[in-house]
């Protein structure tokens, strides 16, 4: 799709909005480019009505967009993201003076019946994390024990494996016990670390984490065998690992102990309020997907249980 076909007011009005993304809400450069692909569509979409203007596009032309993706066979799920971002690009559009009214403003999208991630019980977690400190003590060194330390701080605190990984020495506060998270958008968050969590980052930092520290360590928590910060995809490996010799588990990545640490938190009584905030979730509705998986358990239980289910 050339950038040259686009409308010149389109293609200033990209630049701009850009730039908005990137300095004023701070989003990650992937994040924008999702973004600017999803209205490159859009606008080229319009070009071809002849639009020329955004004073001219109104709510029939901004669905027969979303009708042709879906004639081309788009999912759902790229539907709904592509009226997102139609939505909240108008908005702007009116905040910023460029338009009177937001024709976007009414804008559907096709409703996406979620499918209920696969999670982790709270004794095949126990298992796993277990067995990742067997393997620490029993092999002594410091790639094992960093290991077990991460495994337990993903289960623990939920946080993303970007989050993990961007962690620093100084993030941990051993006395409040809680570790400081920067997430989507650099915001920050402070977030509990159960006590045997604790005792797994104390051994990795007392004791091994020397052993692969070096001049370019800085003040990363995590490091990776050359000293390093650690990279996402070397966390990514050693969940995987773990999970897959762990009897029962399902084939989970760093995201999969996200969401098994938020159903077991709800599960255990936990408001969704303070899973929302301790996610780091922006939107309550985001943090909602875990009552969905909770119901069904409960719903499975009763089924099983119940005489006259």
């Amino acid at each position: 799709m050339a950038e040259t076909v686009l409308p010149a007011q389109f293609d200033t009005l990209l630049s701009s909005y850009e730039r908005h993304l990137r300095g004023q809400r701070n989003l990650a450069e992937h994040t924008v480019r999702a973004y600017r692909t999803d209205l490159l569509n859009l606008f080229t979409h319009l070009g071809r009505l002849g639009i020329e203007s955004l004073d001219t596009v109104d709510l029939r032309a901004l669905r027969s967009w979303l009708a042709k993706q879906h004639t081309l066979g788009q999912a759902r799920t790229t539907l709904q993201r592509r009226a997102a971002a139609a939505r909240v690009f108008f908005a702007w559009a009116q905040e910023t003076g460029h338009i009177a009214t937001d024709p976007a403003a009414n804008l559907r999208s096709p409703k996406i019946r979620r499918r209920l991630p696969p999670t982790l019980a709270v004794a095949t977690a126990a298992q796993m994390l277990d067995g990742s400190i067997a393997a620490a003590g029993e092999a002594g060194g410091p790639v094992a024990v960093r290991d077990a330390a991460l495994l337990e701080v993903l289960y623990a605190t939920g946080i993303r494996v970007s989050e993990l990984c961007g962690l620093d020495l100084t993030d941990l506060d051993r006395g409040r016990q809680v570790v400081r998270v920067f997430g989507k958008g650099s915001k920050e968050r402070t977030v509990p670390l159960g006590t045997p969590a604790l005792r797994a980052v104390e051994t990795w930092l007392g004791k091994a984490r020397p052993q692969l520290a070096t001049g370019e360590s800085g003040r990363a928590m995590f490091l990776g065998e050359r000293g390093k910060r650690i990279d996402p995809r070397v966390v990514r490996r050693v969940v995987h690992r773990s999970l897959q010799m762990t009897e029962g588990a399902p084939d989970l990545g760093p995201h999969g102990l996200r969401h098994a640490m938020a159903t077991n938190l709800l599960e255990g009584g936990a408001d969704l309020r303070s899973v929302q905030e301790m996610l780091g979730h922006a939107s309550l509705a985001t943090t909602q997907i875990y009552t969905h998986v909770t119901n069904e358990r409960l719903r499975a239980t009763f089924e099983q249980a119940h005489p006259r289910a």
